[in-house]
């Protein structure tokens, strides 16, 4: 097994070099990195952790993991309505977990192409992180730029306001669903939602202005809904035959299955926004011509509470509960 700081470089450095042009003064390698923000931008910072057999299982392929801790922290600043700038990684690697030192190298090699590919896509420079040794987990923190005052909050939808999400529900449980029976072929495109989930990075940038609230659907749509209705005071109503649900959803899970999964299953990564009525067409053709659906659910109401579905056991994700999220 490599020595941390020739793992580093290895694998987290040589990729891409940090630069000037990329916001970067100094980059990997030093104590600290140095990072030069555009003026008249304001700095949009989140970090997200991921567990081995927590969010995704031990037996997943490498460069889904680097992939999905990336894509899990991305979803965070597409919900402001931020451009992704830079990343910081702390990556927590279990030796135990290979028969030897060949066999970490090629997962590590693996895990690092899912991740700066990734960062390519996005234009999001690696500056800096940290590697141990323990049980396997990765802790990244993003940090992306919006215009001042344009950033999309949790706090601003208004009674009349309808309620949206965007692509389509219930590929996260899904897949997981999938996997836990045995699948393993990663064309699935269950499969694909759940272990390589796609950071709704330009549909947060394209509803500045005309969104009024937003958060990204991590823990299922019923718990941040709930959310973004404490955080904005208001209620909501759903009408549960307008859910979008994934490719192939239906016929892994049932119909009925389906629509919890849908309502409660989580890890979706989608965007789910409130909009004045008046702006549903032009933010609909915004995303269309990335090839992103926006489909309506329900409405903002003065009532408190989420109406139009039946009661469920479970409304969403929450750790210290136990299993694969």
């Amino acid at each position: 097994m490599l020595a941390e700081f020739d793992l580093i470089r290895r694998f987290f450095m040589s990729p891409q070099e940090a630069k000037a042009t990329d916001g970067v003064a100094l980059g990997c390698g030093d104590d600290a990195t140095l990072l030069l923000p555009q003026a008249g931008q304001q700095l949009v910072v989140s970090v997200d952790t991921s567990v081995v057999d927590v969010h995704f299982p031990h037996d997943a392929p490498a460069h889904a993991v680097g992939h999905r801790a990336l894509a899990v922290a991305l979803s965070d600043l597409a919900a402001m309505g931020a451009r992704s700038r830079w990343c910081l990684m702390a990556l927590t690697l279990d030796q135990r977990a290979f028969p030897g030192s060949a066999a970490a190298e090629a997962w590590l090699s693996g895990y690092a192409d899912g991740f700066h590919d990734l960062c390519r896509r996005h234009e999001t420079t690696l500056a800096g992180g940290d590697v141990a040794a323990g049980a396997l987990s990765i802790a990244v923190t993003v940090m992306g730029e919006v215009p001042s005052g344009e950033a999309l909050t949790r706090s601003g939808a208004r009674v009349g306001d309808v309620i949206a999400v965007t692509g389509a529900l219930g590929g996260g449980a899904g897949g997981l669903a999938l996997w836990q029976q045995g699948e393993r072929d990663m064309q699935h495109p269950l499969l694909q939602r759940y272990l390589l989930p796609q950071p709704r990075l330009a549909a947060g940038v394209a509803l500045r202005g005309l969104a009024s609230a937003a958060l990204d659907i991590s823990d299922g749509l019923l718990a941040d809904l709930t959310h973004l209705c404490e955080a904005s005071q208001v209620g909501a109503s759903l009408e549960a035959e307008q859910l979008p649900l994934a490719e192939g959803l239906e016929a892994c899970l049932g119909a009925q299955a389906a629509q919890r999964a849908a309502l409660s299953g989580g890890d979706d990564y989608e965007l789910l926004v409130t909009l004045p009525p008046a702006h549903v067409s032009l933010a609909r053709q915004r995303l269309a011509e990335q090839g992103t659906a926006l489909s309506v659910i329900g409405q903002c109401t003065d009532t408190p509470g989420i109406t139009g579905v039946a009661p469920l056991a479970e409304s969403g994700w929450q750790h210290f509960r136990g299993g694969v999220q």
